[in-house]
């Protein structure tokens, strides 16, 4: 279990930083990670140990057959025994046998750090997402007042008689129109929430952040960095791991030629003579040791398999690498796109919008025509919605990029 210091809770806004840090904290795939890891060492600690010793228990030379059949006493060379004996496998077996558990702790912890980075970039595109959806509610929100506006206008022309009831129907269609889509972003808003609480191991209700993410506009990591360090990254971390596991098994495939012995010490105990003379005791030594001769269709094969399972992996891993590359090149070129579209929206498309929509109402309560207002909103309406998309977009790409290298790499 984790003890994680109750630094935040449901009730209280969180900042982008502490969500990363929590959701690093306690995400349960991370904790199974960890006890994957201590099950790789603890399986490591025995992996060059000798096999447990054999305790055998036997008679030896008991009469079968004729007056004497099964009669313990009746022969000289009848013993009860009892021994021990134990297996050495060759050292460099045993010293293959580790190796392959080392490399599987690596194993282990590169999946982990792995699964770690993926969790910061989770909760940070799933905390950019709820700040996003707050964006487009409030903005949504803010139009409220000019339909406001609209709405008392179109009624006092019809009330002097310079509108129409068309014009008044309208106009409260599109205060419809607005809270429909206001309700709609608050359902984003909502399962954007859910989509944070899932990583903070907390519940939906009252859940906020406060502040703003870090600069979307500008990557932690240079593109140069990430080219020249697709190796390092989070998808391929396992994968120099998996391969030196392959090799490690290559190694004691070849380990298995080497012949491995055992020794086993067994004492028999003879009854008394029939005239009641003692019978001396026996004792037996035993050294046995392996002959691969067949090493063409015994051991030579699995060799045979094992290299072949490391040329699978490295291939493997070179087809990770290059999709790994063609993902990185792919989410670059979204980031730049969304950042371009983000920036004149921001700077041209929604300003122009609201004074565009603005004039319009100014000139139809003036005594102009409605229409150009109506459209005019709706198009701030959409351009609000698309821009809020776009800056959750532009945060999935960021994060998706900023979280690549473990946070020991240097990030300039």
């Amino acid at each position: 279990m984790f003890a994680v210091a109750p630094a935040w809770s449901a009730t209280a806004s969180i900042t982008f930083d502490d969500a990363v840090r929590l959701a690093a904290e306690r995400a349960p795939m991370l904790q199974a990670r960890q006890s994957q890891i201590a099950a790789s060492q603890e399986e490591a600690l025995r992996a060059a140990a000798l096999p447990d010793p054999r305790l055998t228990l036997g008679v030896a030379s008991l009469p079968v057959t004729g007056a004497d059949a099964f009669d313990a006493s009746a022969d000289f060379m009848t013993m009860k025994q009892i021994g021990v004996m134990q297996d050495f496998p060759a050292r460099v077996k045993r010293q293959a046998r580790q190796a392959v558990a080392d490399r599987t702790i690596e194993q282990a912890q590169a999946l982990s750090e792995a699964e770690r980075l993926a969790v910061r970039q989770a909760v940070a595109q799933a905390w950019i997402a709820l700040w996003a959806a707050q964006r487009e509610v409030a903005a949504l929100q803010a139009l409220r007042e000019p339909t406001d506006v609209a709405v008392r206008a179109a009624k006092a022309r019809l009330a002097g008689g310079t509108g129409s009831a068309v014009d008044a129907m309208a106009t409260q269609n599109a205060v419809l129109e607005l809270e429909n889509r206001i309700d709609a972003a608050e359902a984003s808003l909502e399962a954007a929430r859910a989509g944070l609480a899932r990583w903070l191991g907390e519940t939906q209700a009252d859940l906020r952040i406060e502040g703003a993410p870090p600069d979307l506009m500008v990557l932690p990591i240079s593109p140069t960095t990430m080219f020249a360090s697709i190796d390092r990254q989070a998808p391929l971390l396992p994968w120099r791991s998996r391969e030196a596991v392959a090799e490690a098994q290559v190694d004691a495939a070849i380990a298995e030629k080497r012949p491995d012995w055992s020794v086993g010490v067994t004492y028999g105990q003879r009854d008394r003579a029939p005239d009641g003379m003692p019978r001396s005791d026996m004792l037996m030594v035993e050294f046995a040791i392996d002959l691969p001769l067949f090493t063409r269709n015994r051991q030579d094969r699995g060799v045979a398999a094992r290299r072949a399972e490391l040329d699978a992996v490295a291939a493997e891993r070179e087809d990770a690498r290059r999709a790994q590359a063609e993902r990185v090149r792919m989410t670059l070129a979204e980031w730049d796109g969304l950042k371009r579209q983000v920036v004149r929206k921001e700077t041209e498309s929604l300003p122009l919008a609201r004074d565009r929509a603005k004039t319009a109402l100014a000139a139809y309560a003036a005594g102009g025509d409605l229409q150009p207002w109506l459209e005019a909103r709706r198009d701030e309406i959409e351009l609000h919605v698309m821009h809020a998309r776009h800056l959750g977009d532009l945060g999935r790409a960021w994060a998706a990029l900023a979280y690549l290298l473990p946070e020991e790499e240097p990030s300039p």
